[in-house]
């Protein structure tokens, strides 16, 4: 096992319920460590970087256009396998199909206000890093 890093972001949808912390909650009593947090109202131009990938999807408009609505708070975790530790404890991108106890399942409201988005990769989790943060902004 190794310590690595993964990215995470807190969704409109969840910061509008104020449910920030008790979603930091859940990254830290499953091993994760916060290691940089910023409560940001991301732009139009952040969000269609950030989802260009997407940007040939039919939901791409309708991603970003949520993305923008409210603030988002967007981290930097650090664990042992912290990209698929955080994955578990999201759970399945759709809450129907989440396992219970996980975020997706207990506090997200569909399937496109699911409440977290985290990397899916340890190379794109660097890449997502660097989109919100300085190398000298991650402490630990």
């Amino acid at each position: 096992m190794s310590t690595q890093r993964t990215f995470s972001i807190i969704k409109p949808d969840a910061t509008r319920r104020n449910l920030t912390g008790a979603i930091n909650q859940r990254f830290e009593e499953n091993g994760l460590r916060i290691v940089a947090q910023r409560r940001i109202h991301m732009t139009r131009e952040q969000a269609e970087k950030f989802y260009e990938v997407h940007s040939e999807r039919p939901f791409f408009g309708e991603l970003v256009d949520f993305m923008i609505s409210e603030p988002v708070v967007v981290q930097v975790l650090e664990g042992e396998n912290a990209v698929v530790k955080n994955r578990d404890i999201m759970g399945a991108t759709n809450p129907e199909e989440a396992d219970a106890g996980t975020i997706r399942k207990d506090f997200a409201l569909n399937i496109g206000e699911n409440s977290v988005h985290g990397s899916d990769s340890e190379d794109n989790a660097k890449i997502e890093i660097a989109h919100f943060f300085a190398d000298d902004e991650i402490v630990g």
